[in-house]
């Protein structure tokens, strides 16, 4: 069993440490936020069910694989026998951006023992990322608020996978709610605090305009892939960073 320590003060960990505080703070600082997720796991039971899985299987699969965007994806492999090397590429295309944000991570998370590191990236997602990063730029000592926010999320997401799996169909559309603008906003709001200088305005605009432009052009999530690519190279080669 992985325990989060009270303090870490091994030589190699620098002050970052993991603990259960942080990831009560981590809980409470996206808790209102991750309300939102509710309806995208409403979303995701309705749609399963409707493609033939099981209550229970659906419940299984929000638990354990914890992807919004690869779940539904993965929609379109059933009720058809599965082609698993197919499937395991959309998987891997649509998560890739992980890599991506596990890199970001890096300089703080290596701070800590590689059984704790895996313990804080067990529940990675976009919104404890785009909350937990900033943080830790700004002196944040503590990988729980990473864990913690992501926790929540998860709870609120297999929340609304069961409530979306047994009850759904009474719902109704829940995009009349204005439900589905609200990540976008988070996300939206996210990036802007950080856009304060050239070197990250130009290569943000570069990779949006990408994602936009290929996205009916690449498979799901690819566009995403490449976008991301493509202003992190452009901040490398212009900007050195």
């Amino acid at each position: 069993m992985v325990r989060i320590a009270k303090s870490d003060t091994s030589p190699e960990n620098s002050g970052f440490i993991l603990t259960w505080q942080g990831t009560l703070r981590g809980v409470l600082r996206l808790a209102p936020i991750s309300i939102f997720v509710i309806p995208f796991g409403v979303g995701f039971g309705v749609a399963a069910i409707e493609n033939g899985l099981s209550v229970l299987q659906t419940m299984v699969m929000s638990a354990l694989v914890f992807s919004g965007a690869a779940q539904f994806a993965s929609l379109d492999f059933w009720p058809e026998p599965v082609d698993l090397v197919s499937l395991a590429l959309v998987m891997f295309a649509v998560n890739a951006r992980h890599i991506m944000t596990g890199a970001a991570l890096s300089p703080w998370l290596s701070q800590l023992s590689l059984r704790s590191r895996w313990f804080a990236l067990a529940l990675l997602s976009d919104p404890n990322f785009a909350d937990s990063r900033p943080a830790f730029q700004s002196g944040e000592k503590d990988a729980g608020i990473l864990l913690g926010g992501g926790l929540i999320l998860w709870l609120n997401w297999v929340f609304g996978t069961a409530l979306g799996a047994v009850a759904g169909a009474k719902i109704g559309n829940l995009q009349a709610y204005g439900f589905d603008v609200v990540m976008v906003c988070f996300f939206a709001a996210s990036i802007t605090g950080r856009l304060n200088q050239r070197s990250a305005i130009i290569p943000a605009v570069l990779a949006s305009c990408i994602a936009v432009a290929t996205l009916n052009w690449l498979p799901a999530g690819w566009n995403i892939v490449v976008a991301a690519l493509t202003g992190g190279f452009w901040g490398v080669v212009a900007y050195g960073k």
